[in-house]
């Protein structure tokens, strides 16, 4: 009877201590080779055949000739005249008078105290009737 006893207090004692522990059984998992694909490399331009040599740029280095060059047909050309417009008389010149007859006062007023002085009122009116023709 003591034998039975031991061997059932062992019993419990291992089955009480082994429920408390348990480990998850882990499956090794199988390893999956990834595929990558391989891209070409992009190809490169070939050098150049000849070996240039660039100018250095230099405040000194600056000439008319080279950035403005002469136009050689142009002046083998034979020239051509060219007739001058008639002069006409000068009638853009507005007094106030007209100004003040094509605009109100009020407006002359309005633009002398806008622009500062009265010739630049007399220079809208210009504009003015230039634009209305």
């Amino acid at each position: 009877m003591k034998q039975t006893l031991t061997l059932i207090s062992t019993l419990l004692l291992f089955t009480a201590c082994g429920s408390r522990t348990t480990t998850p059984i882990l499956k090794p998992q199988p390893i999956v080779e990834i595929q990558t694909e391989v891209l070409p490399s992009p190809q490169r331009p070939r050098p150049p055949k000849k070996d240039l040599k660039l100018k250095e740029i230099k405040d000194s280095n600056y000439s008319d000739k080279y950035m403005y060059p002469e136009d050689t047909k142009a002046a083998k050309k034979d020239p051509v005249v060219t007739a001058k417009p008639l002069a006409t008389p000068q009638s853009n010149a507005m007094t106030k008078e007209e100004c003040i007859s094509m605009i109100s006062q009020e407006k002359f007023d309005k633009y002398t105290t806008m622009f500062g002085s009265e010739s630049a009122s007399l220079k809208r009116c210009t504009m003015l009737k230039a634009m209305n023709k």
